[in-house]
């Protein structure tokens, strides 16, 4: 008998002791991906649509050399053109590029479906604004954070970029750089409260968890195709 519930107690105390490793684990490396990639984030852009930098990282820009500034997609409208969020990321990308921040924009966005194209809708945006045509790089496979972020490396031939996105998305992009073997520094595009963001950075938490450990394996993403460096015409990578 006594054995029995010795057996019970140590089968339950495994078993709250397993439950507890589960739940804190995914919060443990949410926190360590923060931590570790937030040193990066340089930059924000204002409500007076000016570029405010952090102090401690104004000298660490300076000499950045950025070749390109990296947009991620964030989908779009119904008419297809950028939702909110994009558009500030594109708005602020935009601002960069006309500070002289880096010499080329790399559009990163789902181009998978003819009803659904992030990354012409982009370009568009730049192309309306007088960025000229050489100067805009279109990753047309940009079909997740992962993807967009291991093709900037692999096919356009990258080594230090500025990612811009919203604040909750730059941990994860800026770690997978690191990891992924290339220098990157991120301005954060929020211009105001979107509507969804409590869904969305409860989301980011379990997508910071699983390109945690896919980036520990590094595999190819969905499609690679041939090599485009940044440093030629933005052309190259258009259809």
């Amino acid at each position: 008998m006594n054995s029995t519930l010795r057996n019970n107690r140590k089968f339950w105390l495994t078993g709250i002791f397993v439950l507890v490793v589960l739940t804190a684990l995914p919060l443990i490396i949410n926190q360590y991906m923060i931590k570790t990639a937030g040193t990066a984030i340089i930059a924000e852009m204002k409500e007076d649509r000016e570029v405010s930098f952090v102090k401690e990282q104004q000298s660490a820009f300076s000499g950045l050399k950025a070749e390109c500034i990296l947009v991620l997609g964030a989908g779009l409208k119904p008419d297809g053109t950028p939702n909110h969020m994009l558009e500030d990321r594109l708005e602020t990308a935009f601002a960069l590029y006309k500070s002289g921040a880096a010499p080329k924009l790399l559009l990163s966005g789902d181009h998978g479906r003819n009803e659904y194209d992030e990354v012409n809708a982009m370009k568009g945006y730049m192309l309306e604004r007088g960025v000229p045509k050489e100067d805009i790089f279109l990753d047309l496979a940009g079909f997740s954070t992962y993807d967009s972020m291991y093709r900037a490396k692999a096919v356009f031939q990258v080594n230090s970029v500025i990612v811009v996105t919203q604040r909750y998305h730059q941990y994860r992009a800026l770690y997978l750089a690191e990891k992924l073997g290339y220098k990157a520094y991120g301005v954060c595009s929020d211009q105001e409260v979107y509507m969804g963001q409590t869904i969305r950075n409860i989301r980011e938490i379990l997508a910071r968890n699983k390109d945690f450990f896919k980036v520990m394996i590094k595999p190819a993403p969905s499609y690679l195709g041939d090599i485009i460096p940044i440093s030629g015409s933005g052309l190259e990578s258009w259809e």
